[in-house]
């Protein structure tokens, strides 16, 4: 349920955020800084400033904390009273997310299911996925080889604040099925979010030390990037540059979500309200400000203009407001300095020729750092919003003539995070998709299906990344590897008295056995 208007209204900060605070690690007294609400600007609370001294303090208590002697059942037992909990709370979760983030009340709801949805596949697949696995040995029946999963020790989340619930809890929750603690440094906008989650992961049972946060500015991730035994980065590609290569300097493993600038294709066969409805989703939930946003639109010539036309009107109808209800469509920016970015790539565009065809206004009289939900035309490089991420209700709409050229349109980017394909013949759909240069790559939706299908990998290519998050690999990826072999019987040398030159001779004849016998392979 909402909470009444008073909690935004007035002065007073939502009741679910009390508190929340005293869960941060410091190594002793340290300075605060303040939290705002972008709904409108007021402060709402203040976090410590962290510093190496903190993070060291929080890595240590992690690290002593025993949660990898927990049995992995045991585990999974914790993180399924962990679902429940966030259904639960939802509404005091989403307060949270709401005072802090500025969206829309829906987008917040996305967070919720998204973090009970891991945490649900992940319990009930956990134990399975992490125990010993038999593997062919070197020599059939002479050759025992299993591989086991250990983990790799405290897992460092780095997480942003434009889904500050799901981009952070949704990465520690298998790094905890796996055995590892975590140290989560939360974007210095949205700390209370971690901290609400935190909460309720004790609550449910993972130990207090085993789950430590760290507030503060670039200098707390740093520490937490050189301190942990593994890191979790979601954030721009510039930062996600700097956190690989002090990840590199320690021979730290990571995985890194990065930038997009992510292509839809509408095909002339396509639905075009199904199109519609899903690009305006695709292109303005959470006021654009989502990693797998559509930012550059190709439609067929056949049906551009008729898709413009409905496009448009679709994009206008867009409410706009802080309420926390589910009434309202689009929340709001998350800072100033956001909203002068937004503002700067359109103006540019403008004054180097290209059109808004709606929108392109910030909106003080709603909030302020609300921007208009905006469509450009005859955008081209070298514009900022040509190539660059904007990360806002900013989305360029351009007209292509075949397959091939949409493909080439949509592949001409440094970035490969996600993208759409909007058409009636699936199959041809599929086709298309496999040729776009994205991790994630979905047909008629923009971006929750790839997203929402948890058994498969996530993650971008070229410039949006490394790694992946979700399905077995995103568990996999917090453990260490052991290969442990048992040779039987017989040694790999010749026996006593056998000349190589018939050991060569027996070894040669197992290999074209091997290569007859589809078993033995």
């Amino acid at each position: 349920m909402p909470p009444s208007e008073a909690a935004i209204d007035g002065n007073a900060v939502p009741a679910a955020l009390a508190g929340l605070g005293a869960a941060v690690t410091t190594a002793g007294d340290t300075d605060t800084f303040a939290v705002e609400s972008p709904f409108d600007g007021r402060t709402i609370g203040e976090v410590p400033a962290c510093g190496p001294d903190d993070v060291a303090a929080a890595v240590d208590r992690a690290a002593d904390s025993g949660w990898e002697d927990t049995e992995a059942a045991d585990r999974a037992e914790i993180l399924v009273r962990f679902h429940d909990l966030v259904l639960d709370e939802q509404g005091a979760i989403l307060d949270v997310v709401q005072t802090e983030t500025g969206k829309a009340r829906r987008d917040a709801h996305e967070e919720v299911l998204d973090v009970a949805a891991t945490a649900r596949y992940y319990a009930y697949r956990a134990e399975s996925a992490l125990e010993t696995e038999p593997r062919k040995g070197a020599l059939p029946g002479l050759t025992e080889t299993e591989v086991n999963h250990h983990p790799v020790g405290t897992v460092g989340v780095v997480s942003p604040w434009n889904y500050p619930l799901n981009l952070s809890v949704g990465d520690a929750i298998p790094a905890l099925l796996a055995g590892n603690a975590v140290v989560f440094k939360p974007a210095p906008e949205t700390p209370y979010t971690v901290l609400k989650a935190v909460e309720l992961l004790r609550a449910a049972g993972v130990p207090e030390s085993a789950v430590q946060v760290v507030t503060g500015d670039t200098s707390a991730g740093e520490a937490v990037v050189e301190a942990t035994d593994y890191v979790c980065f979601t954030g721009s590609t510039a930062a996600g540059r700097a956190v690989a290569a002090t990840a590199g300097e320690t021979l730290t493993d990571c995985s890194l979500e990065l930038g997009g600038k992510n292509p839809g294709i509408v095909r002339a066969d396509a639905d075009l309200d199904r199109a519609v409805d899903g690009l305006v989703r695709g292109c303005f939930s959470n006021a654009g400000q989502l990693c797998l946003s559509v930012e550059r639109l190709y439609v067929h010539t056949d049906v551009f203009d008729r898709f413009v036309d409905r496009f448009l009107e679709a994009t206008e109808s867009i409410d706009l407001g802080t309420g926390y209800g589910y009434g309202v469509e689009m929340g709001s920016l998350i800072s100033e300095r956001h909203l002068e970015k937004v503002n700067t790539h359109v103006e540019g565009a403008e004054a180097e020729g290209a059109t808004v065809l709606t929108g392109g206004r910030a909106r003080p009289d709603v909030g302020p750092y609300f921007f208009e939900p905006t469509v450009l035309s005859g955008v081209e490089k070298p514009m900022a919003v040509a190539t660059e991420e904007t990360f806002g209700p900013v989305v360029s709409i351009y007209p292509y003539e075949t397959d091939a050229e949409a493909i080439e349109l949509a592949n001409d980017s440094a970035y490969g995070l996600n993208a759409s394909v909007w058409t009636n013949d699936t199959d041809r759909g599929r086709e298309l998709a496999a040729e776009i240069e994205a991790g994630t790559v979905n047909v008629n939706e923009s971006y929750v299906a790839a997203w929402g299908s948890l058994d498969a990998p996530m993650g971008g290519m070229k410039a949006s990344g490394i790694g992946r998050r979700h399905g077995i690999e995103g568990l996999h990826r917090f453990t260490e590897s052991q290969t442990v072999a048992v040779q039987k019987y017989t040694g790999l040398s010749p026996p006593p008295g056998v000349p190589y030159w018939l050991f060569v001779k027996l070894l040669n004849g197992t290999f074209r056995l091997q290569r007859r016998l589809p078993g033995l392979r």
